[in-house]
């Protein structure tokens, strides 16, 4: 009797301090997840890991989708209405992508410089809270000028990388400092990738995307 209390009770413990993890491992995880193109249609895309567009040179993607959570895809939507005011908006890169992904991306390039691992700490990606991302002119949907390609690996994509000319350094610090109004971090690395609040307290998800 006392063998199955105590295992009663330890059961209870693990349900009660895990409950994320387990449901995020069920088929309808998606359901908690926003659809950020349905959510608010004032962004622009160019989800490079569905084409061949992208430092792979292969797409990894079924199809172009920007899934976030949704404390996550509210504070990113804060932060677009901010820089449209400006006459800028945001264009979006990668949101939530699939630990199977994350596999397929270490299976072509196994550098963890450049790619999270995806047997030991993972990605922010693979929670549905990071963005890859830049800024365009709300008019003519050019690009600012941010010194480097979206996932150019090499110094000069650095956050702290200053051999750059002004006006690079000015779009950088623009984006940065708007996207921290609204909760989001950079990494030391990659101008275009930012986190969202406690990234890494968020479950892993490893839930396909639901394509037409």
């Amino acid at each position: 009797m006392m063998f199955t209390f105590i295992s009663m009770r330890m059961l209870l413990v693990i349900l009660c301090c895990f409950p994320l993890y387990v449901f995020s491992q069920t088929k309808d995880s998606l359901s908690h997840f926003i659809d950020l193109e349905n959510y608010d249609d004032s962004f622009t895309y160019d989800v490079r890991y569905a084409t061949a567009n992208n430092f792979l040179e292969q797409p990894i993607y079924d199809c172009e989708k920007c899934l976030l959570l949704p404390e996550v895809a509210e504070a990113l939507a804060k932060a677009n209405n901010y820089f449209c005011d400006l006459g800028y908006q945001i264009k979006l890169f990668d949101c939530y992508r699939p630990l199977s992904a994350q596999k397929k991306m270490w299976k072509i390039y196994p550098d963890a410089r450049y790619v999270a691992n995806p047997y030991t700490k993972k990605s922010v990606h693979n929670r549905g809270a990071a963005v890859d991302l830049t800024l365009v002119n709300k008019e003519n949907g050019k690009p600012l000028e941010m010194g480097t390609g979206y996932d150019h690996f090499g110094e000069e994509a650095h956050q702290a990388y200053k051999k750059l000319p002004a006006k690079v350094l000015a779009n950088r610090k623009l984006l940065r400092e708007g996207l921290k109004k609204f909760g989001f971090h950079t990494i030391r690395t990659e101008w275009w990738h930012y986190d969202f609040g406690r990234a890494y307290s968020y479950p892993v998800y490893d839930i396909e995307f639901n394509c037409p």
